[in-house]
């Protein structure tokens, strides 16, 4: 009985027979209407339960999906659905997500001749990190006339993982290494190696040095000729994730944390790529993971199981403290990108003397994020009274945002200013530029 279903073609042909008796009463003459439709209405009804639990078998069904699903990303997920019966049956499917996730069932109607096969696509995006299981699917088998189905329960028992953006992180990858840089926003920054060790003799570009022209091979050319130098690698760069209460802020359901975490290991990959060293830093109130920097290749997988778990505090962050540990375990000139958030001056204020102790010995980019609700405040049209003064305040935030990124800039702190969805090629962009300018 569990597995029955009535479906609203029943419940309308019901309430026509009832329709049909409550007349009888007015005009016995019709009486037998009221026989006759639940007598059909009886008679259809058996026939679809025995055509669903004699004919029809439970149908085939088989979900498929990557192992660790990619965080904030459309992740491809396929169902298949076979028909081991030989008659025509109609479906309907009712997916089901994690209930952490709030995502809403999905529902798909499809029609299955014998012993026919079918495949549904679609794509999910989680929008948090962690272990969850999908909740159970529902199948419903419909009957010739139907009026009923049958109820199928698909249990999933299997956990999905969902990391940071795995999908993201090999898009980036392609886009750097393949030479689509501009259709993605990534720069083509020319590579000129700080370094004594010679690669080639090239033809002058507008923005090269001019110490680097070589005067003997530009009379022999008869034009400017300059020395490249072959570009420095195994260089240290550490990402330091801020999990204070100011990146629990979201930004289209993903938490400021998750977009640092994304671009984390986006950027891991790239300085791997570029034969230089990567390591991590995590803290809040107290000191979180500390990683090495490092550049074999295991040091990405061991990057992505540590920004797996990370999560947000309620306290403010302890930036005294990251300096003191900073000190200790970086003991070479690093290139330090701080995932960080500064909503006041006053909050800038209370870390800008440790911010400047860590400068001192490396070379420090303070990573700020924009406020687009408070861009879309300052956006709106003044109508009335409300809407000015939300304006207003608004934009006198921005501008202090601003204000503090120069601050920083005018204290020798490297600052992106950017917005949240824009932070892994803005990352990219100043990891790029410091390297090709032999900053670190």
């Amino acid at each position: 009985m569990r597995q029955i279903s009535l479906n609203n073609r029943f419940f309308f042909g019901f309430g026509i027979a009832i329709v049909l008796t409550a007349l009888g009463y007015v005009a016995p003459t019709i009486i037998w209407l009221s026989a006759i439709s639940f007598f059909c209405l009886g008679l259809l009804l058996l026939v679809d339960l025995l055509f669903l639990f004699l004919v029809v078998k439970p149908v085939k069904y088989a979900k498929h999906y990557q192992e660790k699903l990619s965080l904030g990303d459309p992740n491809p997920i396929r169902i298949t659905l076979t028909n081991v019966s030989n008659v025509t049956i109609w479906i309907t499917l009712n997916e089901g997500f994690p209930i952490d996730m709030q995502a809403r069932n999905i529902h798909y109607n499809v029609s299955l001749t014998s012993f026919e096969s079918i495949e549904i696509n679609y794509e999910y995006t989680p929008k948090k990190r962690g272990v969850y299981e999908f909740t159970d699917s529902y199948l419903f088998t419909k009957s010739i006339f139907g009026l009923v189905a049958r109820r199928t329960i698909i249990p999933h028992k299997s956990p999905i993982h969902v990391y940071p953006s795995i999908l993201q992180m090999k898009r980036f990858e392609q886009m750097l290494f393949q030479q689509n840089k501009l259709q993605s926003g990534i720069r083509r920054i020319r590579k000129i190696g700080m370094s004594r060790e010679f690669e080639q003799i090239r033809n002058y570009v507008p923005g090269d040095e001019i110490k680097s022209i070589n005067w003997k091979a530009t009379s022999r050319k008869n034009e400017l000729m300059v020395n490249q130098y072959q570009e420095e690698k195994s260089q240290s760069v550490y990402c330091v994730i801020d999990k204070g209460r100011i990146m629990q802020m979201e930004s289209k359901e993903l938490s400021m944390l998750d977009y640092a975490i994304n671009s984390t290991l986006v950027l891991s990959n790239i300085c791997l790529h570029k034969s230089d060293k990567i390591g991590l830093f995590t803290f809040s109130d107290k000191l979180g993971t500390t990683l090495q920097a490092s550049n074999k290749r295991i040091q990405l997988k061991k990057i992505l199981d540590q920004l797996y778990t990370q999560k947000t505090t309620f306290q403010d962050s302890n930036f005294e403290l990251l300096q003191q540990h900073i000190s200790d375990k970086v003991r070479t000139r690093s290139l330090l990108l701080l995932f960080t958030n500064f909503e006041n001056p006053f909050t800038l204020q209370r870390s800008l003397p440790y911010l400047l102790q860590i400068k001192k010995r490396n070379l420090l980019v303070v990573v700020l994020f924009k406020n687009e609700e408070l861009e879309q405040f300052a956006s709106l049209k003044p109508d009335n009274q409300r809407n000015f003064y939300q304006g207003i305040i608004a934009s006198k935030m921005i501008i202090e945002k601003e204000k503090m990124a120069k601050q920083l800039n005018a204290m020798g702190i490297q600052t992106i200013l950017t917005k949240p969805e824009e932070l892994s090629t803005a990352v990219i962009n100043k990891y790029l530029s410091l390297k090709a300018k032999g900053l670190l």
